[in-house]
């Protein structure tokens, strides 16, 4: 059955995931439907495919339109408003901290090897977020084997990357140094480079959510610490630091609490 509220969802994925150092599988945890989307990534190639298209379609829908339609909003925001924009995802992020506790029932749950698995993947974060790639990587427009092979590989880096919360894709992109080359080729339409880095997505989305989906399954409190410890890390590498001008500090201020109160109340919804 075809949900159609699946298409915003996705909109605030694809919105997030435009963005280095904000993750899509965060905003699938917030909105309440990251098992969901594990789940059916990883059954779509079973025999009980057709139980999980409608609800991948209306999402992927939404991811689609929120690339295309809002990566210029976003881009103009960070170019000339980041800090308040960033301090808003920071909130966001920081507010889904108190929903994944509650829902991990961390304070009866959590024993040493739980504590240590947390702080392994805000280190993982940590040691991704601060590697400090360049922006500036040339744009790809010579398609010979070895930048279809990189392309390729970028894209399943990256899906794997969407589907973990607290790790950003984009921001993998950036490492690799393929970030420019995939936002030209959404925003110039290069159907090429799009379906090279489209069809590793594609096919980081099923093989590596099989391996999430049985990690979840088998070790839920372990996957909970982890999933924990990337979102807490990703609030130190979004940071984008602040000025101390009052102005600013309030704005800041501001976005930071609208975050948070958006994550909060979307967490309740869930």
């Amino acid at each position: 059955m075809f949900d159609w509220r699946n298409i915003f969802r996705g909109m605030a994925m694809g919105a997030s995931d435009v963005v280095p150092g904000v993750s899509g599988g965060t905003i699938a945890v917030l909105l309440g439907i990251y098992d969901q989307f594990i789940n059916a990534l990883s059954g779509i190639t079973t025999r009980e495919w057709k139980k999980h298209l409608p609800f991948l379609v209306m999402l992927g829908t939404g991811i689609l339109i929120s690339i295309i339609a809002l990566s210029n909003l976003i881009e103009w925001l960070l170019e000339v408003h980041p800090q308040p924009t960033y301090f808003f995802f920071i909130g966001l992020i920081g507010g889904i901290l108190p929903f994944l506790l509650r829902e991990s029932n961390a304070k009866e749950n959590f024993k040493l090897k739980h504590i240590l698995m947390l702080l392994t993947g805000a280190v993982i974060v940590l040691v991704i977020g601060f590697m400090n790639p360049s922006e500036e990587g040339a744009i790809i427009t010579n398609l010979n084997v070895p930048n279809m092979i990189l392309l390729f590989a970028a894209g399943i880096l990256a899906s794997s990357a969407m589907m973990l919360p607290g790790i950003s894709g984009s921001f993998l992109l950036l490492v690799i140094g393929v970030y420019n080359t995939a936002i030209s080729a959404v925003s110039n339409f290069n159907i090429p480079v799009i379906a090279l880095i489209g069809a590793g997505v594609a096919f980081g989305f099923v093989f590596s959510s099989k391996a999430i989906r049985f990690l979840l399954n088998r070790y839920p409190i372990m996957m909970y610490a982890f999933i924990i410890g990337l979102v807490f890390g990703s609030l130190f590498v979004v940071y984008p630091g602040l000025s101390l001008a009052v102005g600013n500090v309030i704005i800041c201020a501001i976005t930071t609490a609208a975050g948070f109160y958006a994550a909060v109340l979307l967490g309740r919804s869930s």
